[in-house]
C-alpha cells in the first residue's frame, strides 16, 4: 500500500473526526445520523493513520509529496 494522502489531508480528516466525536458525545447529533457519522469518522481515522485512501486510488488522486 503506497501512501497517497498528504499531511494536510490527514489533519483535516482528524479534525473532522474530533468534531464529529464531540458533537456525538455531547448529544448535539443523535440517533441514526450520529451512528452514520461515527462510522464515517472511524473510516476517516483509519485512513488518516495509514495515510492511504482507497477512493483516492479509484479517482487517481495523490496528495502525498514525493
Amino acid at each position: 500500500m503506497k501512501k497517497n494522502m498528504g499531511n494536510l489531508d490527514r489533519m483535516i480528516r482528524l479534525a473532522i473526526v474530533v468534531l464529529i466525536s464531540i458533537l456525538s458525545f455531547k448529544e448535539v447529533i443523535t440517533g441514526t445520523l450520529s451512528i452514520v457519522l461515527l462510522a464515517v469518522s472511524a473510516i476517516f481515522l483509519l485512513t488518516s493513520l495509514v495515510s492511504f485512501c482507497p477512493l483516492y486510488t479509484l479517482f487517481g488522486i495523490n496528495t502525498c509529496k514525493k
